[in-house]
């Protein structure tokens, strides 16, 4: 049934939100040199690896200095970068990942490889399940860049603090999902979104 309605919801989405994929489109194109979309390999369900698609936000090459972004005024975010990260915009592409069937509306979020092979045993049912646009850690840490700005060695703040509590906000989901908690997820999404 959930797999139903990514492609129901997802379908929709991309075809109501159309006019504002093109516009973001367009304003990419002309704010800075490079493409429309960024491809990044993300590890998925079963531990497969995957391209998650998004709005390219920087420069291009920009991944090459590091995968974590530092505040929200990160130097290597082009203008028009900030404020699609700001609303999540930026997000928008992953609605073909869903139509697609490699990622869920609702899921953990996929992390890159690199982060993944750090996960302790016990986290490894959080591949269990399709990662998705949005989860609790997604809420809980809307102001992760912020956080990593303020600590002397970012990297290691995310491996050693952060990580270990997104992956008990994904083990929690795990544990307890429903089509319900689904929706509040959703609607808590959209709040925190329009609140910021």
């Amino acid at each position: 049934m959930k797999r139903v309605l990514d492609i129901i919801f997802s379908g929709i989405g991309l075809l109501v939100l159309s006019p504002i994929l093109l516009l973001v489109s367009f304003l990419i194109k002309v704010g800075s040199k490079g493409p429309i979309f960024y491809k990044q390999t993300r590890v998925g369900k079963n531990g497969k690896d995957f391209k998650i698609l998004k709005f390219r936000t920087m420069y291009t090459g920009s991944d090459k200095k590091g995968l974590l972004t530092v505040g929200d005024r990160d130097n290597r975010v082009t203008k028009i970068g900030y404020y699609l990260r700001k609303y999540k915009l930026d997000e928008l592409p992953q609605l073909f990942n869903v139509f697609f069937g490699q990622m869920s509306l609702v899921g953990p979020r996929p992390e890159v490889r690199k982060y993944v092979d750090l996960y302790a045993e016990a986290y490894q049912e959080v591949l269990s399940v399709k990662p998705g646009i949005t989860d609790y850690a997604s809420i809980h840490f809307r102001n992760e860049n912020e956080l990593l700005k303020g600590a002397q060695d970012p990297e290691k703040m995310y491996i050693s603090e952060i990580l270990p509590s997104k992956l008990n906000l994904n083990k929690k989901y795990v544990q307890e999902r429903s089509l319900l908690k689904d929706f509040v997820i959703i609607m808590n999404t959209f709040k925190t979104i329009l609140r910021d």
